[in-house]
């Protein structure tokens, strides 16, 4: 998968996630979450990247582009209630 230790030591993960020249790394794969990390200019960056590899997913390199994609229905959004949300989230991970 995308974890960031894959990323770190197989250079093939890397390259499949479009990000081998970058400094921040996004992991695509479970993390869990922590009460306070700091300053949210140390945020910004990580969340940047992880829009920047969202949008890789769905084709496009813009905002720009995304717009025309969703304006000209070459893409489409689903809205999603809260139990499919909950469904789709990391679950049954625990021993």
């Amino acid at each position: 998968m995308g974890s960031l230790e894959a990323m770190e030591t197989h250079s093939s993960s890397q390259a499949r996630y479009y990000n081998e020249a970058q400094r921040i790394k996004v992991a695509q794969g479970v993390s869990g979450s922590i009460m306070d990390r700091g300053s949210v200019h140390q945020l910004v960056p990580y969340l940047v990247a992880g829009v920047q590899h969202g949008m890789q997913q769905v084709g496009t390199s813009s905002l720009a582009h995304l717009v025309q994609m969703t304006t000209t229905s070459l893409s489409r959004f689903e809205h999603r209630i809260s139990s499919a949300q909950m469904e789709g989230d990391v679950h049954s991970l625990y021993s």
